[in-house]
């Protein structure tokens, strides 16, 4: 064996030894103090073609990032309940009604998923607002939430002015919400939810242009993954994005 390649093996070993002193008892201390997982690893992949390794983005309008309205109105227990409840605390918007017949079952079941997510969680909450206050009595509310196993004490399903609801819909969530004959139901709405972070900011993530999701799609289970019309699912993303407001 020639000097040369004697020379390219201690250049090797002298290298690998190099990288053992240096790196390996760092790989060593983020073990101990469980920084590298292989949960923490599969929770840095992106789904859903949106970036979950960034700081959820905030909804801007003119400038200004958008907080929830003011809002009050009564829960499924006869409780006044305002935006001022929530204050200190995630939680996820949506609007629905009782007696929906096609995707408030599927938008309600999503929200059992994430309650139950999330149950040892004493700042996360919902907000279910119905669009259909007439019928939607608190007693009503009431047995809706027995019906769905609504056990989270900061899940309020909430009733009153008709006015009121459907502006805060429209125009303080924009979305978009309407009575509508020829409707199954009667009733027009989003199946979206809406992400709220501790101090009344509406969050999300953003896309591959830097824009704000803004809105989380509700009618599709994890479960399901995909819809007809080959939608996907975004409740795992829901899920990733509620810890990591909690963690804010």
């Amino acid at each position: 064996m020639s000097s040369k390649t004697n020379y390219s093996y201690i250049g090797i070993a002298f290298i690998i030894l190099v990288f053992g002193i240096i790196f390996i008892p760092k790989i060593v201390d983020r073990i101990k103090n469980n920084d590298v997982s292989r949960s923490d690893r599969m929770s840095n992949v992106p789904d859903n073609h949106y970036s979950s390794k960034e700081k959820l983005a905030f909804l801007e309008i003119n400038g200004e990032a958008k907080k929830v309205p003011e809002f009050s109105f009564t829960n499924q227990d006869g409780k006044t309940i305002t935006n001022t409840d929530y204050l200190g605390k995630v939680y996820v918007v949506e609007f629905f009604f009782t007696t929906c017949p096609t995707i408030c079952p599927i938008m309600s079941e999503n929200l059992i998923q994430i309650q139950d997510r999330f149950k040892s969680i004493d700042n996360f909450g919902v907000a279910s607002f119905t669009i259909n206050p007439s019928h939607d009595t608190p007693e009503v509310l009431k047995e809706y939430a027995e019906k769905y196993g609504i056990t989270n004490p900061n899940w309020n399903l909430l009733t009153g002015d008709r006015e009121a609801i459907y502006n805060l819909a429209n125009l303080g969530f924009n979305l978009y919400t309407a009575e509508e004959e020829g409707a199954a139901g009667g009733f027009e709405h989003s199946g979206n939810f809406a992400l709220i972070d501790k101090n009344g900011f509406i969050r999300s993530r953003t896309d591959a242009y830097g824009n704000p999701k803004i809105y989380y799609r509700g009618t599709i289970t994890e479960k399901a993954k995909y819809d007809e019309d080959g939608e996907e699912e975004e409740i795992t993303m829901l899920k990733e994005d509620i810890k990591k407001l909690l963690n804010e």
